[in-house]
C-alpha cells in the first residue's frame, strides 16, 4: 500500500465525533508509507483545511473537498468555483441529502443500520431545521441547468467528480453528462451502499462509460453489504476500473490509515494478485488525486 491515497476519509474537525484530526492523520500518513488522503465533510469545504495540513506536513497531499448539500446550497456552482480557487480536487454529488438516500432513509426502521451522520439529521429536523433533497434532474428526468454548470466548472479545473449518493435514475445522466464535458475523472462512490445498490451489470455499463468504480471499506465492513457482493463487483468490473478508498473516520471503526492494508488483506485472500491490489490502492487512486 506504499504510496496510496486514501480518497474518501472523514475526519476531525467535523459535525460528528471522527477517529482522528486532519494533522494527526496525516502524520499517520507519513510514518507508514501513505502518500494522502481526501478529506471530505457532508457540511462544508475542507480546501483551506487541506492547505493548512500540507503547511504542517508538507510531505503528505492532503486534499481538500466540496459535497452538494444542502449546507452549502446544493447543485452550486459559486461554491465549486470557489472551492476550485482555494484548491480542492474532489466534488461529490449530493450525499445526506440525495433524493436516493432521503427516500432510502424514510423507509428504515427504528432498528436499521443506519450512518452516523443519519443521527444528526435527525436532529435538525426534530429541531425544525429542515431541507429539501438537492436535485441533479428535472421531473422529466432532464439534467437540470444548475447540474450542468457544476459540471462544467469541474471541467474547466480539472476537478475529480464523484457521484455520493445519486440513485441509479439520476447517476446514470450525470455520469455521461460528466463525461461529455470533458471530466476526465469520475468516480461511482461505493455502488454496493443501500441507496445505491447498484447491479453488477449496471457497475459494468458505468466502467464501459469510462467511470472509476469505487469500493469502500466500510461499505461491507459495517454490514452494508456482504464482502462476497464487494468482491464480486470488483472482478467483475477489473481492478484497472476500480479504487480502494476506507471511509473510515468512525470512532468505532479500525483506524483510518489501516483501511488500504485491510482491503489489501481480504482481496489478497480473494486471490488477486499483488500487482492487481497495488493497482486499485495505488495506481489509480494516485491518478485520482493528480500525483
Amino acid at each position: 500500500m506504499r504510496d496510496g491515497v486514501d480518497v474518501h476519509v472523514h475526519i476531525a474537525p467535523d459535525v460528528v465525533e471522527r477517529r482522528i484530526d486532519d494533522v494527526s492523520l496525516a502524520r499517520r500518513c507519513e510514518e507508514v508509507g501513505l502518500a494522502g488522503f481526501v478529506m471530505k465533510s457532508h457540511y462544508t469545504s475542507t480546501a483551506e483545511r487541506a492547505s493548512v495540513v500540507r503547511a504542517v506536513v508538507p510531505g503528505i497531499a492532503a486534499l481538500g473537498a466540496l459535497v452538494l448539500n444542502r449546507a452549502i446550497g446544493g447543485m452550486n456552482a459559486l461554491a465549486v468555483e470557489i472551492a476550485a480557487r482555494e484548491g480542492a480536487r474532489v466534488i461529490w454529488m449530493p450525499t445526506t441529502d440525495s433524493h436516493a438516500e432521503r427516500e432510502h432513509l424514510a423507509h428504515q426502521g427504528p432498528n436499521a443500520n443506519l450512518p452516523v451522520w443519519a443521527k444528526v439529521e435527525a436532529e435538525f429536523n426534530e429541531r425544525g431545521i429542515k431541507s429539501g433533497p438537492v436535485a441533479a434532474l428535472d421531473e422529466a428526468g432532464e439534467l437540470l441547468a444548475d447540474t450542468r454548470l457544476v459540471l462544467e466548472v469541474v471541467a474547466e479545473h480539472g476537478l475529480v467528480l464523484a457521484t455520493g449518493h445519486l440513485g441509479r435514475e439520476e447517476l446514470f445522466p450525470v455520469v455521461a453528462a460528466a463525461r461529455e464535458a470533458g471530466i476526465e475523472h469520475v468516480v461511482v462512490t461505493h455502488p454496493d451502499f443501500p441507496a445505491q445498490d447498484l447491479s453488477i451489470d449496471e457497475q459494468r455499463e458505468l466502467a464501459d462509460l469510462g467511470a472509476w468504480i469505487e469500493r469502500c471499506f466500510t461499505t461491507p465492513y459495517t454490514g452494508k453489504c456482504s464482502w462476497d457482493r464487494w468482491i464480486d463487483g470488483i472482478r467483475a468490473v477489473g481492478p484497472e476500473r476500480t479504487i480502494l478508498s476506507s471511509d473510515l473516520g468512525q470512532i468505532r471503526n479500525p483506524p483510518v490509515e489501516d483501511g488500504l492494508p485491510l482491503m489489501a488483506d481480504r482481496l489478497l485472500d480473494a486471490g488477486f494478485g499483488e500487482d492487481e491490489v497495488r493497482t486499485m490502492a495505488v495506481t489509480n487512486t494516485r491518478a485520482l488525486a493528480g500525483l
